[in-house]
């Protein structure tokens, strides 16, 4: 690891203002993700801004069904937190599902959304990367490519994004609130709007400029008729990253569907909303044969390559699990919302 300065920061002017004194400075909370980096020497910041001390620990109801989740409020907390668990059950599944308790109690919610990707090859110095340097290559599309995105890749990157958080994040139609470099008043970007294809740029992964910092988070609560779940099929049961999952939330009166969201993770290079799927969904009675039909149309347009051309299908097969399970339960044979799978 390079050696580096610390110091820790009093209140988000200060944090902001002590980012900007050290160029390539970088902001650390929980550190779970950003340390790794650093000792892999994939992250090589001169000077670190401490910012776990700011007020933005608290999750509070601002407005009758909206809840504002602030960026230090650990994973552990949000995934315990009474009225998620009540109303929006996918936010506490998502998270449950990842990781272990020890990294759950240091973990942020805004370090979560900054994660960058596991794929081998950006954490591996010694591969080609456009990632680390654009114009070096996308090692997966001719090597191990099992893990490798099939939705919004490009010829630059095929990496996926690791968060599930934030996959059931985006089914709660969530906001980022964004802390200009600059000091100047708080910004919001939708989730769906957060995070960014690779297309030619694939270093630069979210809205983010240099510096910005994430206050929070807030989401909208589904109303008493929804329900909503995160399926999760990993390679071994505990503490893994996706192959693929989903994030469903459905709105259902006098057995239609109102209103529906559609997310999936572990199988794109963000975390990946399926409009497509969500329209044909709305204004259906829940049958298989719709959520068959609505996870076709999820995946149209997944580009596999050499080594993961099973995700598509595994896809399909966990929209439709989802769906199930969001709107019959017993229909689904009451599978817990992370399974395993070893192939």
């Amino acid at each position: 690891m390079d050696a580096f300065s610390y110091d820790r920061a009093q209140n988000p002017a200060d944090a902001l203002s002590r980012l900007r004194r050290v160029p390539r400075s970088l902001p650390i909370a929980g550190g779970t993700s950003l340390l790794d980096l650093m000792k892999l020497g994939i992250e090589t910041p001169p000077h670190l801004v401490d910012v776990s001390q700011l007020l933005w620990s608290r999750i509070e109801e601002r407005s009758p069904g909206t809840l504002h989740i602030g960026a230090l409020v650990r994973n552990s907390e949000l995934a315990q937190h009474p009225l998620l668990k009540a109303r929006a059950p996918v936010v506490s599944e998502a998270l449950l599902s990842g990781a272990s308790p020890q990294i759950r109690n240091m973990a942020t919610v805004g370090g979560n959304l900054l994660q960058r990707t596991r794929c081998p090859y950006f954490r591996d110095l010694q591969s080609p990367c456009n990632k680390r340097l654009l114009g070096s290559g996308c090692a997966a599309r001719q090597g191990h490519s099992r893990e490798s995105a099939i939705l919004g890749g490009s010829e630059t990157c095929i990496a996926v994004h690791p968060s599930d958080l934030a996959v059931a994040l985006l089914v709660l139609d969530a906001v980022v609130h964004i802390l200009p470099q600059d000091g100047a008043s708080e910004r919001t970007v939708p989730l769906s709007e957060f995070h960014l294809l690779p297309g030619k740029t694939p270093a630069r992964e979210t809205v983010l400029e240099p510096q910005d910092l994430i206050s929070g988070v807030s989401v909208t609560l589904p109303t008493e008729n929804s329900r909503s779940c995160y399926l999760k099929v990993t390679d071994r049961a505990l503490f893994e990253f996706a192959l693929a999952s989903v994030a469903v939330c459905l709105e259902v009166k006098a057995g239609v569907i109102q209103r529906a969201r559609l997310a999936l993770g572990g199988v794109a290079t963000k975390p990946w909303r399926a409009l497509t799927a969500e329209r044909a969904l709305e204004q259906q009675k829940p049958s298989l044969e719709v959520f068959r039909a609505a996870a076709e149309l999820a995946l149209r347009e997944a580009e596999p390559v050499r080594e993961n051309a099973f995700k598509v299908e595994l896809s399909k097969r966990c929209i439709v699990r989802a769906l199930q399970q969001a709107t019959d339960p017993a229909q689904a044979g009451g599978a817990p919302p992370t399974a395993g799978v070893a192939s």
